[in-house]
């Protein structure tokens, strides 16, 4: 049985955010997307709370900084990157309130745009 790949689709800033990134957490984050892709799951990968289901978010921790990819499993057949950012916050593991406020607006376009 061979299992098909789905295809990564990018929200342009998005990818824009993620290309600025360490060639090490773009690997790494790159693997995890490819992981999702193929139907299955990173270790770092877990739902985002209070975005419904079929949104995910990729965690990652890097030399003191913390990355995050945000993905759509549940949209069409693409697997579709929402946003990529790098977390400020220095206490607390909560997203910032500007960052979930993001998502939300692209998801809602993409929504949108998918119809």
């Amino acid at each position: 049985m061979t299992r098909s790949t789905r295809p990564i689709s990018w929200i342009k800033p998005a990818l824009k955010e993620l290309n600025q990134w360490p060639e090490g957490v773009r690997s790494i984050c790159l693997t995890a997307l490819t992981i999702a892709a193929e139907g299955g799951k990173a270790d770092i990968a877990k739902p985002m709370h209070g975005m419904g289901s079929g949104i995910w978010e990729i965690a990652l921790p890097f030399h003191g900084n913390a990355y995050r990819v945000v993905y759509a499993i549940q949209l069409a057949k693409d697997i579709w990157v929402i946003h990529a950012f790098q977390k400020k916050s220095t206490r607390g593991i909560k997203t910032p309130k500007h960052e979930v406020d993001l998502i939300q607006d692209r998801l809602r376009a993409l929504r949108e745009m998918l119809r």
